[in-house]
This record gives structure tokens, C-alpha cells and sequence, in this order.
């Protein structure tokens, strides 16, 4: 029964049931009515009025001779009678009277009086219809309260669901279809060897016990978003072909007190019966945070629901068969006994891909998708640094849809520049007409673009453009390098000095009161680079220190308020060296600026043209008014 019917059904029962109902009542009150209106009507038919008297006044009637007939109904209930008026000329009269019942002495009286009289018995249904009748209304209500206690079990806190709600909520699969495979996942292969034993462990245990190793009890997926782990869960449920439990660590927690806790113990009852199994957790911060930081204290429903998840994985029992697998990207804010050996044995990092990795991850989302013949995956990885599976396969997706927009038949080098600048900084916006407002933006973003080319130690420029994208009215590209994993001193202040080039340009042009808000962003990003130098990477005078500090969070009062252990005298000088970095920086960089200020006038009047310049123009321009540094990159091999 599909869901309309059911609607349907579960408002006709009901309202049959109430008609049924008032129908037996008034059928029930009005038979006698009916009986006697009968009469009436065949009093009418002759044309004779019928009035209601009295049974004393029928009597005395029946005394005084003036009855001639007596029609009974309904058992002596009532009674239709003719009397003689002999004040209107012996005038016949219909009267209806209600007697007390059928006694044994007014019949001898309508005996004795020699009085006409008819007894007419009620008139009854057939019997087979009133066993169906009084079968049916049982019947009938049964099945109305059948479907509603159904309907109410289904709905969303109906109280049908007063008991379910300690029972798990994971999705079950006993035969885990979940139509992904090792192969399936690409970028990513020193994880996918870690699980690739945990499926062989399942498939072959012998292999591994032969030797004395025992099963892994949990493995933690640790990575940014994006980057592969619910992919990769399901990789290892589709290879091992075990029962699969998949489920969020959200679902666990409930308003209600010892709800959580309950789905734990149910959660792990059902593997129990089903092992050797997988579980699956997905975001299991959200249930497995440090202990002992909420104002909840022990009594805290979610802490509760974490110690009955620290028993079951490690208790008093063992879990053999059960191996469950977990996915987040806040490691640092997991309590430390979940994190020991023997309940996580292994933490699985999974990373944004490098270039190899990227190449292959676009080899499986491309595979249904047309790209023309000089498009080739390695020139969309080398320009896509820092993707994760996910954004390339958006990016894939984007290009996709751009390309049909443009009612072409095959995606070519614009839509993935495109779809890259969109993912990126947002969706394009309409060009400037403004002509001030447009040349302001094209100094500011020329100024990035300039300081970024000149200055050896920063990453090349890759595109400048004055066409607005999202929240911002102009927008310069850099192409970092790829396998670039550490970031030295002289990066970090390359960068510092790109990000103010914008503000540099707009003192040097406009006059330090013509400066706009356009900055506010660079700002920030120089404030927070600076500020990690000093505190966090000991790049500073103050020395290779870490002076980030711890926060602490105390009640003043009735206020939570937030401490750090570092003093106030430290916390100024980090100040002082904050401003010092940024200081020299800028100075740098309106040095450069004011150098180089026939380059700049020129490449805005090429940009304002044009509204975007890629990176090899923009250097082959700026190279004919000074010497480009050049820039030492590495750019590994790709496998073939």
C-alpha cells in the first residue's frame, strides 16, 4: 500500500466508523417513529387528521363507547386509534396515543366492547444482516485502531517509538554492496595499503594469527575534508564483503539522558551477532571529544555515550570479529583514551593528493566525461595544487556544466580555467564600468602581481584579473609549488610582502588618503603570517621560542571566561615584533612599487583593456622594463 492510500485510509475508517455509529443511534431511537409514522400515512390517505392524546383520555374514550378501532405498534408501545366525536356530527378522528404496553386487560376491554383491533409487530431485518452487521462495526473499529497505533509508530517521536529510542540507528548491509572498490580510489595508495590488510585479515585470518598477529581492534581515518575517508570505508566494506554498519557519530546523541549510551550497547549487541563485521563511524568527534570540557561534567549525555563506546571497544569483553573503522578531521579534540592502542590501533593519515596523486584521482572522474583531443589530466594536476579528491571531482563536474552551457560538445582548456577560478573565488561577476573604481582595482591588483614577479623567493604569478569574483572586485592567482612542504623564512616574508602590494601600490599612486578598504583582507592574512612567525615558527628576535600559549577556560563569577599562560609583558613584545616584521615589509615594498612605476602604469592600461592578463604575458610585459628574477621550482615527474 503506497503512501497516498494510506492517507486515504486513515481518514475514511474514522469517519465511517462515526457514521456508523450515529446511524445505529438514531436508527436505534427512531424505529418506533418510523413504525408510527406509517400509520400516520395511512391515516392520511384518508384524508383525516391525526392528533395525540393522552393514555387517560383513551381510556375514557374507550369507556364512553367513542372507540371503533385500535391499530397497536412497536409491542403496545403505541397505537393508532378511531373514535366517533359526537359533537361534529359523529365525525371520525385519527388519534395517536402512547400506551404503557400491551397489558392482558385492554385487550378483554377492546374484547368486551366489541372494538376493532389490529396488533402489528415490528419489522426486523433478515438475520444474516444483523450478524453481518454486528460483526462488522467490531471488525471495523479493530482495523481503525490497527492503523492508527501503525501511523503513530511511523511518524518522527510518535509514541509508538517510546521504546526505539535506545535501539541504533546504522545503516545495516549484510552482503555490503556498496558498489566502490580499492580501485575505485585513487591519490591516496599508502592508505589504501594499510586497509588493504585489514580486508585480507577478514578474507584470510589464518595468514596473519598463523604468526601470532592479532586483528586490529579500530582505525582512525584522519584527514581534511575532502580528501577520501568515507570513500575509502566503504572501499574496504565493498572488498570484504562482511556485514557492514555505517552510522554518524551525531546519531548516538539524544535530549534524552542514557539514549547514547543505549545505542552503543545496542550497536555492538547486533555486530556481536553478526561478526566478523565492520562498523563505521563518520565523524566520531562528534560523540568521542575530550572528556571533562564540558560544563556537563560526568553527567554530560555525550560523555556518558563515550565511556559506554571506551567499554565496548576495550572492556571487560572482547570484541572479536568487530573491527571498527572511524573518519574525522579533528584529531586534536578526540579523547586520549580512544586514541590509545587497543581500541584505535592505527591512525590512517589521508592527505590532500600531490600532483601523482591528483592525476590519478582525474583518471577515475573522468572516465565519463569528454575533453578535447590537446587537453590532457597532467596540465589540469600541475594546475590544481592543493585539490582534494572532492574538489576535482567538482571541478570535473563545473567544467562539465559549463561546457554544455556553451553548447559544446567537448571540455576544453577555458571551461577548466574557469571552473578552477569559480571553485577558487566564486562566480563571476559583471564587469566594472566604472572607470575610476576599475583603475583603482587594476593598481591594487597589479601591485600584488608586481611585488610577486619581482621578489625571487615568492611563487609565480599564474593570472590578474579586474573582473569581480564573489566578495572581491579584483583578484590575482599565484601557482605555488606542488610538493613545497616546508616554507622557509624568506617565503614567508615574500608572501607578507605580496599580500601589502595592493596597499602600496594605492600610497603610491593615489596618496596615502586616497587608500581604500580593499586591503582589509591582505591585512588581515599580513597580521596573521607575522604573528605566526614570531609565536609560532620562532622567527623573531625574541628567539626560537613557541609562544602561542595555552588557553584556559575559568569561571569569574558566573562568567566563562578565557585565560592564557603567557604574561603580559611577553604578549607585549610579540606585539612589537609583530608590527617590526610588518613595518620592514611594507617599506620594501613601497620601494619596489615607486622603482618600477612606468612597469605598473602600463601593465594597468593593458589590464584595464584586456581585464585579464595570465602570468606569462604579465611577465613578458614587465620584463621589458626590468630584470625578472628567476624563479627556482620543483616540479616532479609524473608517472606514465
Amino acid at each position: 500500500m503506497n503512501k497516498r492510500w494510506k492517507i486515504i485510509a486513515l481518514w475514511v475508517v474514522p469517519i465511517a466508523l462515526v457514521i456508523l455509529i450515529t446511524f445505529q443511534i438514531i436508527g436505534t431511537a427512531n424505529t418506533s417513529n418510523n413504525q408510527v409514522n406509517k400509520g400516520t400515512s395511512n391515516s392520511l390517505s384518508r384524508n383525516t387528521t391525526v392528533t395525540k392524546i393522552s393514555y387517560g383520555r383513551f381510556l375514557d374514550y374507550l369507556n364512553a363507547g367513542r372507540v371503533t378501532s385500535v391499530d397497536i405498534y412497536e409491542g403496545g408501545r403505541n397505537a393508532v386509534v378511531e373514535a366517533v366525536d359526537p359533537e361534529i356530527d359523529n365525525r371520525v378522528q385519527r388519534l395517536r396515543v402512547d400506551l404503557p404496553g400491551l397489558a392482558p386487560e385492554l385487550v378483554n376491554s377492546l374484547k368486551d366492547g366489541g372494538i376493532s383491533f389490529d396488533i402489528h409487530p415490528p419489522r426486523t431485518a433478515p438475520a444474516g444482516l444483523g450478524i453481518l452487521g454486528n460483526l462488522l462495526f467490531p471488525l471495523i473499529l479493530i482495523a481503525g485502531l490497527i492503523l492508527l497505533s501503525r501511523r503513530s509508530n511511523s511518524m518522527p517521536g510518535g509514541p509508538g517509538q517510546a521504546m526505539q529510542f535506545g535501539k541504533t540507528k546504522a545503516r545495516f548491509a549484510m552482503e555490503a554492496e556498496t558498489g566502490v572498490k580499492f580501485d575505485d580510489v585513487a591519490g591516496i595508495n599508502e592508505a589504501k595499503q594499510d586497509l588493504e590488510e585489514v580486508v585480507t585479515f577478514l578474507k584470510q585470518p589464518e595468514r596473519f594469527t598463523s604468526v601470532g598477529a592479532q586483528i586490529p581492534k579500530g582505525v582512525l581515518l584522519v584527514g581534511p575534508p575532502g580528501t577520501g575517508k568515507t570513500l575509502l570505508a566503504k572501499a574496504i566494506a565493498g572488498e570484504a564483503g562482511v556485514p557492514f554498519f555505517s552510522l554518524s557519530g551525531s546519531e548516538f546523541v539524544e535530549m534524552f539522558v542514557g539514549v547514547g549510551a543505549s545505542r552503543v550497547r545496542d550497536l555492538f549487541k547486533r555486530a556481536k551477532e553478526n561478526s566478523p563485521c565492520l562498523i563505521f563511524i563518520d565523524e566520531i568527534d562528534a560523540v568521542g571529544r575530550q572528556r571533562g570540557a564540558g560544563i556537563g561534567g560526568g553527567n554530560d549525555e555525550r560523555e556518558q555515550t563515550l565511556n559506554q563506546l571506551l567499554t565496548e571497544m576495550d572492556g571487560f569483553e572482547g570484541n572479536s570479529g568487530i573491527i571498527i573503522i572511524a573518519a574525522t578531521n579533528r584529531p586534536d579534540v578526540l579523547d586520549s583514551a580512544l586514541m590509545r592502542p587497543g581500541r584505535f590501533d592505527r591512525q590512517v593519515s589521508v592527505d590532500a593528493p600531490d600532483i601523482s596523486g591528483r592525476l590519478s584521482i582525474l583518471e577515475v572522474h573522468s572516465r565519463n566525461k569528454k575533453l578535447e583531443e590537446d587537453l590532457t589530466l597532467e596540465s589540469i594536476a600541475r594546475r590544481t595544487p592543493g585539490f582534494t579528491g572532492a574538489d576535482l571531482a567538482n571541478l570535473l563536474n563545473e567544467a562539465a556544466i559549463l561546457t554544455a552551457r556553451r553548447r559544446k560538445k567537448l571540455i576544453g582548456l577555458s571551461e577548466i580555467d574557469d571552473a578552477v577560478d569559480r571553485i577558487v573565488a566564486g562566480m563571476e561577476g559583471q564587469p566594472l564600468v566604472d572607470g575610476r573604481s576599475k583603475r583603482l582595482i587594476a593598481y591594487h591588483e597589479v601591485g600584488h602581481a608586481l611585488i610577486g614577479s619581482l621578489v625571487k623567493a615568492h611563487d609565480p604569478v599564474q593570472k590578474v584579473t579586474v573582473i569581480p569574483r564573489g566578495q572581491a572586485k579584483g583578484l590575482t592567482w599565484f601557482s605555488p609549488d606542488d610538493d613545497q612542504m616546508l616554507v622557509s623564512r624568506a617565503q614567508l616574508k615574500a608572501r607578507i610582502m605580496a599580500a601589502l602590494g595592493g596597499r602600496a601600490a594605492e600610497d603610491i599612486i593615489f596618496g596615502k588618503s586616497e587608500v581604500t578598504t580593499g586591503a582589509g583582507g591582505d591585512v588581515q592574512q599580513v597580521a596573521s603570517m607575522a604573528r605566526q612567525m614570531v609565536t609560532r615558527f620562532g622567527m623573531s628576535s625574541l628567539g626560537p621560542m613557541s609562544l602561542e600559549g595555552e588557553s584556559q577556560e575559568v569561571f569569574v563569577g558566573r562568567s566563562l571566561m578565557t585565560t592564557s599562560d603567557i604574561s603580559d609583558e611577553i604578549s607585549k613584545q610579540i606585539d612589537e615584533q609583530v608590527r617590526k616584521i610588518v613595518k620592514q615589509c611594507y617599506k620594501e615594498t613601497l620601494e619596489i612599487v615607486s622603482s618600477n612605476r612606468n612597469a605598473m602604469d602600463k601593465l594597468v592600461e593593458i589590464l584595464i583593456e584586456k581585464e585579464t592578463i595570465d602570468g606569462e604575458e604579465f611577465c613578458e610585459i614587465l620584463s621589458n622594463f626590468t630584470d625578472i628574477p628567476k624563479k627556482e621550482r620543483f616540479i616532479p615527474a609524473l608517472n606514465k
